[in-house]
């Protein structure tokens, strides 16, 4: 009779669990209704995404302390949920190699790239290393201020297996040299390039279509005929290609909605209190950087606060999915169509900022990492040459995250590697990860996004007018 009795309570509690779902299924797609009704009622494109992140925290929290992060209910619901915050997440990455590629092309047919294009990627990819390089000592001196120490970290069973994963990754980071690196670029099969099937493919992407470019303007010198059909071309393709880009842009407030109630109905609030000194350390590295983006954009006499409004909603994205490359269609939408960037500027600070100079994954999350542990290893980390040799370690590591991939995870063990610290402290902060990781997705943006300001301010490829006008609704712009 008990076995029965068992076995009649775990049916029950099955079909109540399944109840659950379905109630938190209805009140999530109430909440999708209230977003599209503000749609309708033409509630701004900014708004909207706001609203859904205030709503999605609201809503993920009560999950959470409803349920828990690992019960059955709150499992299937996220993965219910997942449908939209993943599936918004994956069309933005299927527009984002067809986007960069004609975009830049577009770029070369209406004669936006001509003269400026050695100019552009050298003062593109200045900005963004220059900046990294700034970012890794705030990091730094983050990590000194508030005296965070690697030693005392303690290693649970979810630590120790992703220590072990790090050991078999962390050959292949220490044994790719920077030329190596700088080769991985290239496109040996712009196709394969085009599906995504490297950590390079989007930069691969962005120089076979500046060679396509160049050997247009070569086409359109000799033969006018060709070269004016090819023009027409890509600029139908463009037409396209963009009208599907706002399409999916337009799924941004449920995305967001959908990704930012996983992301708070999931996180182990145990252990962001136990590590709340590198979490707090982390984000005051983090805020700092992006003041220093601003301060940057004033130099360049421009309004800051303007550039706030702007970006606001790219950065909301950025922060919610921890997905730079998800991010890059809106990237690009926001330096075209809020901040008045030429084309060609826009897609190659985006594009080469996924990469490249990461403000946060790349700057402030490795150099925070390796002054943790130097005193394990015999190291002053206050030391003016450790300092600085860990500053240019950084930069210079920044290239090859692209070439392993991984974000931030193997920024750091490039660079733990390189001055031979240890790298077990990788593994030992994963229970944090993912919430440092969206504030560190956001600032790669920004550092993208500022970037290709500053370019376009000095080429003069930047439309003063769009950025200073009274903030238009992005997908109206």
């Amino acid at each position: 009779m008990k076995n029965v009795n068992k076995r009649r309570g775990k049916v029950g509690g099955e079909k109540l669990d399944i109840l659950y779902i379905i109630i938190n299924l209805a009140v999530f797609m109430i909440l999708l209704a209230g977003l599209y009704a503000m749609q309708r009622k033409h509630v701004s494109f900014s708004k909207r995404v706001f609203s859904a992140l205030g709503i999605g925290i609201v809503f993920g929290i009560i999950l959470h302390f409803l349920y828990g992060t690992a019960s059955y209910v709150t499992n299937h619901t996220i993965d219910w949920l997942n449908i939209v915050g993943s599936g918004y997440v994956s069309l933005l990455q299927m527009v984002v190699m067809p986007l960069v590629s004609i975009s830049i092309l577009a770029a070369f047919t209406r004669l936006k790239l001509t003269k400026n294009i050695g100019k552009i990627s050298f003062l593109v990819l200045a900005f963004l290393l220059g900046t990294t390089a700034i970012a890794a000592a705030l990091g730094i001196a983050s990590a000194l201020l508030y005296g965070l120490d690697g030693i005392h970290l303690t290693q649970g069973a979810a630590e120790a297996a992703r220590n072990a994963e790090l050991k078999t990754s962390v050959a292949s980071v220490k044994d790719m040299t920077i030329p190596q690196q700088i080769v991985s670029f290239l496109p040996n099969n712009p196709f394969a390039d085009l599906t995504g099937a490297r950590p390079t493919s989007t930069i691969a992407v962005v120089i076979f279509s500046a060679i396509l470019g160049m050997a247009y303007l070569g086409v359109k010198r000799k033969q006018p005929e060709q070269a004016e059909h090819f023009a027409k071309i890509i600029d139908t393709l463009y037409t396209i290609v963009m009208r599907v880009v706002t399409l999916i842009l337009r799924l941004t407030p449920y995305g967001v909605l959908a990704l930012i109630t996983k992301v708070t109905a999931s996180s182990d609030y145990g252990a962001i209190v136990k590590l709340a000194k590198f979490v707090l350390a982390s984000y005051t590295a983090i805020i700092v950087m992006f003041l220093v983006h601003l301060l940057l954009i004033s130099l360049a006499k421009l309004s800051p606060v303007r550039y706030v409004q702007k970006a606001l909603p790219a950065l909301t994205f950025a922060f919610t999915s921890r997905s730079s490359a998800g991010t890059l269609p809106l990237n690009i939408e926001t330096q075209t169509k809020r901040f008045g960037i030429s084309e060609g500027i826009a897609n190659f600070s985006a594009s080469f900022g996924l990469s490249i100079g990461q403000n946060g994954c790349a700057g402030i999350y490795p150099a925070m990492l390796a002054i943790m542990v130097a005193p394990s290893a015999g190291i002053n980390p206050a030391s003016p040459s450790f300092i600085i040799t860990l500053i240019l370690v950084v930069v210079v590591s920044s290239f090859g995250v692209a070439g392993v991939g991984g974000g931030a995870t193997f920024a750091s063990l490039i660079v733990l590697s390189v001055l031979n610290l240890p790298i077990a402290i990788v593994g030992l902060l994963i229970s944090v990860e993912p919430l440092i990781d969206m504030g560190r997705t956001a600032l790669n943006v920004s550092g993208a996004m500022t970037s290709g300001i500053l370019t376009g301010k000095i080429t003069g490829e930047m439309d003063k007018k769009i950025y200073q006008q009274e903030d238009a609704d992005l997908l109206e712009a």
